[in-house]
Formats: structure tokens, C-alpha cells, sequence
């Protein structure tokens, strides 16, 4: 049979078809940001650390509430273990910083001729921290600051921030929680009426743009991220460099998501362009069953790594693999996602971090089969205190993947 939902209208049809999701939502509040820096400041307080710095981007922003973009210059917070913030960036910046600032502290400046390393050891001076004190640096800082700030100290004990902010960041609020359902939920209207307007001829172009069209059209900024592959290059897991043209028969594979008030979603659909044959089907079931035995895997307490090990051993008993040879899942089963598409924690083997309520993670256990296609089926789940719970509901059959006609 024909694949159910695929092909039905024509491109200005699916975008009518669609309207903006995003009018009722609230953005993070200044009083959340103010829990966050809480969390953080006891979290350092009981583990020796005396101050982090976060670079501009998403850690200062998951903090601070300020949005602003890393670059080749030191532009970023000290968050101390008490205290308030304290902005560091150029002086020339900072008129507009000030309109990006949400949470309250003084923005230090650094004129382009002087050394902004020199002033952080300074400011740390000025907050009473000890020339021997422990700072962390953002994991996602460049190497630059690192160096810079190790050369500027005498002393200081420099280590990675990443306990702090991945202790914070990787258990999501009600609010979160809430931002990303709704971009999911986006991402996945949005994925039912691509397929519907696909036609033979169409190219991976012409999709992206829509895709980047129809985002726009429920209220993202557009696409964060899109991925879509027809064919054999299905088997390639982050694309090909060329284009392709769809033809009957084909494997489709799309991986895309948006963005909603700086959360994110990520969902990938993977169906047959016509009619699937037996070999199609076998491995998109493979697929869906695989990712169902890492879902049911997911307990309060389990180890991350356990969600792997049950997606990976399903497929092993299908002959598939072992480990992560091909014909086979090829990487992890899942990542976390937040403000930043991979985020902590990891669904992968070595991994002994327990599940906990509030924790984010896709279930991704794509099957590869070299030189043939590939089936990535993508959704995301998040724990509570009884388990795990979906953001989006797995594709329904390879023969009804939005599940039209259940």
C-alpha cells in the first residue's frame, strides 16, 4: 500500500493548512533565573567552588537571562558562590548589554587596548576570593579564555564548570518543560505537512525551505536545524553534501526542529516515498522496537547507560550490531535537549548518571544499513517522579507514520 499522509497536496495547500502555536506562552521569568543562580551558588557552596564564569551563550543565558553571542572577545559573568553577578564585556558593548540584561548586576568593562583576563582576576580580587581560590570555567567557553585567564592568575585553582552547570541545567522546570512540549508539538505539525506535499521530482532543497516556511508559519524563528535525505543517502546519519531528487520507492528520512522562547525540539520521521517493500519494513519495525525497549527502560534510578544496553540488545537478538557495529545503530540511543540541542545527560554505554525526574532525552537508536538506506525514528521523553513520559508519540507503521488512519 502507498504510504498513508504522504503526497496529498500541493506545497501552498500544507502551509494554509497551518497557523501560529506559540501565541499563549510566557518566556522564562526574571524570579526563575533567581532559583537558577540559587541552585548554582549552593551547589558550589558544598563542593569547594568559589565562583563560575559563563560565557556568552547558553549558559549565560540559562542563568542570567541575557542572550548574547561568544565571540573572539571576552564577553560573560562571574556567577560567585555569594554574591551577585558581575558582567564582564567591552566598554563599547555595554550600552547594549544593559538592554539585554534581565537579572541584576554591574557590567564591568575592558577598553580594546587592555587585557580582560587581567580584569577578571581583578574582579575576583574585589569579591573577596582568595588568590588560591577554585573557579570553573564554562565548559563551552573557547580555549582563548581558558589561556587568557590561566596566564592573567597567580595561583588559582581553574577547573571545569561543567559539575555546576550540568547540575542545574540537565533537570528541567515545570516552565521548561512547557516550552519545549510546545516546540515539539510544532515540529511535528510541521513534519506532517512536509510529507504531505512531497511529490517524485522534488528536491532535498525544495524541502528544506519548506520546512524552514512552515516552522516560520506555526511561530519559530524558522528551522534550527534541518536534515533531509532521500535514498541511499539515508544511511548516511548527518546528511550528504549533495542534493538528491525523490524518486518512488525511496527511503525518506527528516530530522529537523525550531526553537521556542531559546528551548528546542528535534524530532526525525523516517517513511517510504510509494510503497515500502519487505526489506524497508523489517528494518523500520526493527527500528520502532528498539526505540520502545530504551523507552520502557527508562526508570527513576536506572542508569543512563541502561537505556542504551536495552535498545542495543534488541537489536542484537535481531541480528543486528553487536555494539555498534553496521548493520546497526552506529551511535548513542539518546542525548539530553534544552537550550542546546545535545546537552546532558547522554543515553550511552558508560554512562552511570541515575535518571531523575526532570531529566530531557531523545530516543534515537537509528538502524544503518550501509550502501541500502538508513531509519532514524526520533522522538523525546522526559522523566517524572512515576517514570518516563513522551513529548511526542512514536510514528504510528511505516504504511501510516503520523497515524492518519489508526
Amino acid at each position: 500500500m502507498t504510504t498513508i499522509g504522504i503526497g496529498t497536496q500541493t506545497k501552498e495547500q500544507a502551509l494554509a493548512s497551518l497557523s501560529n502555536m506559540t501565541s499563549d506562552l510566557t518566556p522564562i521569568q526574571p524570579a526563575e533565573y533567581l532559583s537558577r543562580i540559587a541552585k548554582a551558588q549552593t551547589y558550589m557552596q558544598n563542593n569547594g567552588i568559589d565562583a563560575i564564569y559563563l560565557n556568552a551563550g547558553t549558559n549565560l543565558a540559562y542563568f542570567t537571562g541575557m542572550r548574547w553571542y561568544a565571540s573572539e572577545r571576552l564577553v560573560g559573568a562571574i556567577l560567585p558562590a555569594k554574591g551577585e553577578v558581575q558582567y564582564i564585556a567591552p566598554y563599547f558593548e555595554i550600552g547594549s548589554l544593559n538592554g539585554f540584561k534581565v537579572i541584576d548586576g554591574p557590567i564591568r568593562g575592558w577598553q580594546e587596548h587592555q587585557n580582560p583576563y587581567q580584569l577578571f582576576v581583578n574582579i575576583l580580587t574585589e569579591m573577596g576570593i582568595a588568590a588560591n581560590g577554585t573557579i570553573g570555567i564554562d565548559e563551552s567557553a573557547q580555549f582563548f579564555i581558558f589561556d587568557g585567564i590561566n596566564k592573567a592568575q597567580t595561583g588559582l585553582n581553574l577547573v571545569n564548570a561543567q559539575p555546576v552547570t550540568a547540575h542545574c541545567r540537565m533537570h528541567k522546570s515545570a516552565n521548561e518543560l512547557a516550552l519545549m512540549q510546545r516546540a515539539m508539538d510544532m515540529t511535528l505539525v510541521v513534519h506532517q505537512a512536509t510529507a504531505s506535499m512531497l511529490h517524485e521530482g522534488i528536491s532535498t532543497t525544495e524541502v528544506e525551505e519548506f520546512i524552514k516556511l512552515a516552522h516560520q508559519k506555526v511561530g519559530a524563528p524558522g528551522n534550527y536545524f534541518c536534515i533531509v535525505l532521500f535514498g541511499l543517502a539515508t544511511s548516511f546519519p548527518h546528511g550528504v553534501k549533495d542534493p538528491q531528487i525523490l524518486k518512488k520507492g525511496d527511503m525518506v528520512l527528516i530530522d529537523t526542529g525550531c526553537k521556542v522562547h531559546d528551548y528546542l525540539s528535534d524530532i526525525t520521521r523516517t517513511y517510504v516515498f510509494g510503497e515500502a517493500t519487505d526489506r524497508q519494513r523489517q528494518f523500520w519495525n526493527n527500528e520502532k522496537a528498539a526505540q520502545i525497549a530504551a523507552f520502557n527502560a527508562a526508570k527513576i534510578g536506572v542508569p543512563c547507560e541502561d537505556v542504551d544496553t536495552a535498545a542495543r540488545s534488541y537489536l542484537a537478538e535481531q541480528g543486528l550490531g553487536p555494539d555498534y557495529q553496521t548493520p546497526g545503530c552506529p551511535h548513542r540511543t539518546g542525548h539530553g535537549i534544552g537550550l542546546d540541542i545535545h546537552e546532558w545527560p547522554y543515553l550511552v554505554g558508560g554512562n552511570k548518571t541515575p535518571l531523575a525526574a526532570g531529566m530531557c532525552f531523545s530516543n534515537e537508536p537509528m538502524l544503518v544499513i550501509p550502501d541500502e538506506f538508513g531509519v532514524r525514528l526520533e522522538d523525546h521523553f522526559y522523566m517524572t517522579d512515576s517514570g518516563a513520559k513522551w513529548f511526542t508519540e512514536p510514528s504510528h507503521s511505516i504504511d501510516d507514520p503520523f497515524g492518519l488512519q489508526k
